[in-house]
């Protein structure tokens, strides 16, 4: 479980991992469409800020994960920098542990704009070594990963998310301290539905290969599969505030049947000048 919570919460819910909400201005905000463990296209507004929670909890074990994402605009809306703090809870053989995993330091790039019918926006993390990886928490070592989110607006009630990430990992260690490079991929896509302009239905579907070290320069190739069907929903403010709670649960499918869990997100997102001008691409 905590390799492929490490997945989950990094590689495509930034993440995710992964897990925005969007305002539309100048008119009342509706939710621009996107997922929770798939990353959408789609940067923060200029002179917008958005604070994201996620926590996901399983429920064969006590194991969970808790993901804190900060998004800033840089100078517009085509460059975005960001960082994402986890903290776990896992229960590896022995006993469980609970602590900060490996810190994501994100630098987004708006390829084609928020604005269009098809928008992209890859994305360049460098994975911080802060999780002691003695108790399951990190991988040991320093890792850089690439995301490339696409988002397609198929009509107005229905847009669709795809994703393809990689994660290289040179010198991780495992809690024995072996050491031994390690590599992670991840396929997903989601559809949203706007039942109504502030709240949506979504499905996701995720596909993970993490490699995990099992022994000096030896890993084995571990395969998950997540289904995670959801809700969310807005609160507008005359200020410009935008609060969007969400739940999900998330089900394994094949490789990874029996898991089941429950996914809670919460996106806080307000201006952080007088006026907030939105930059279309």
């Amino acid at each position: 479980m905590q390799r492929k919570a490490i997945i989950l919460v990094l590689l495509v819910a930034q993440p995710a991992r992964s897990l925005r909400a969007q305002t539309q201005r100048p008119n009342a905000p509706g939710i621009a469409d996107n997922s929770f463990l798939i990353e959408e296209a789609y940067n923060q507004e200029s002179g917008v800020v958005q604070h994201i929670s996620a926590f996901q909890r399983s429920l064969r074990n006590q194991e969970w994960s808790y993901t804190f994402t900060q998004e800033w605009p840089a100078g517009g809306q085509r460059h975005q920098l960001s960082y994402t703090v986890p903290m776990q809870h896992v229960a590896p053989a022995g006993g469980g542990f609970t602590g900060l995993g490996d810190i994501g330091l994100n630098y987004r790039y708006q390829l084609l704009g928020a604005a269009r019918r098809v928008a992209a926006a890859p994305r360049l993390s460098i994975l911080v070594p802060t999780g002691n990886e003695k108790h399951a928490l990190g991988s040991g070592g320093w890792g850089v990963q690439v995301n490339l989110p696409v988002s397609i607006t198929l009509s107005s009630r229905l847009v669709t998310h795809w994703n393809a990430g990689a994660t290289v990992t040179p010198a991780a260690r495992n809690e024995r301290g072996e050491e031994a490079g390690v590599q992670a991929y991840a396929f997903g896509g989601s559809v949203i539905w706007q039942a109504r302009r502030t709240f949506h239905v979504l499905w996701e579907m995720l596909w993970t290969r993490t490699e995990v070290i099992t022994g000096p320069g030896q890993t084995r190739g571990e395969v998950s599969v997540t289904v995670n069907p959801g809700i969310r929903w807005a609160h507008n403010f005359p200020s410009g505030l935008q609060i969007v709670p969400g739940i999900a649960m998330p089900i394994g499918l094949g490789p990874s049947r029996g898991e089941r869990g429950l996914f809670f997100y919460l996106s806080i997102e307000h201006g952080f000048r007088r006026q907030a001008v939105r930059v279309e691409n």
